[in-house]
């Protein structure tokens, strides 16, 4: 089960203890794979302190937090969202979730109160793996590869996020959920 094929859509979940602390405990949602161009991702469960009117010009009324998307490009923004309705121009990832779309419209409808926060969830940076080195890191088992719906991504409470899906993916996932952050805790 480790060793699914990543596709657009898909969650990578990090080991109990990967090595790299930009990861520790991530789950990342995969935006865009390929095998030629490489792999682009946002880390899901990484908040930081700001709130996405701290980095736009524009007034944004609602208190929209921003997470970390990965160590790439920190100075970018991203975002993904559940309401195709209001928000034109994504790519749907899985059913019902979207990448991007047209930005403007996603300010209005904030401001207006009609995309509730709770719809989107904002980026800065992201998470990028050059051709083939994403590859390299699921033979070394880096990372699980697991599939999930947008209503898990949205509603799950970040703290919980990491531990929560690999409950949901039982067996011995469930029984990693609870490792220690430091093993020599155990």
């Amino acid at each position: 089960m480790k060793h699914r094929k990543v596709i657009s859509g898909s969650l990578l979940i990090s080991e109990p203890f990967i090595s790299d602390p930009n990861f520790e405990r991530s789950v990342v949602l995969i935006c865009a794979h390929d095998d030629t161009d490489g792999t682009f991702g946002l880390i899901l469960n990484q908040v930081s302190e700001l709130f996405l009117a701290d980095v736009l010009e524009d007034n944004i009324y609602p208190d929209v937090p921003l997470y970390i998307g990965g160590p790439v490009q920190q100075n970018t923004l991203h975002y993904i969202h559940r309401r195709p309705d209001l928000v034109e121009g994504g790519k749907e990832l899985v059913k019902g979730l979207f990448w991007g779309g047209n930005f403007a419209q996603m300010k209005i409808h904030l401001n207006n109160g009609v995309l509730h926060p709770n719809d989107v969830r904002c980026f800065v940076g992201y998470s990028g793996w050059e051709e083939g080195q994403l590859d390299g890191e699921l033979k070394q088992d880096a990372w699980i590869v697991s599939q999930t719906n947008t209503s898990f991504i949205f509603d799950t409470p970040s703290e919980d996020f990491w531990r929560s899906i690999l409950k949901t993916m039982g067996g011995d996932f469930k029984v990693m959920a609870n490792y220690p952050t430091d093993p020599r805790l155990n």
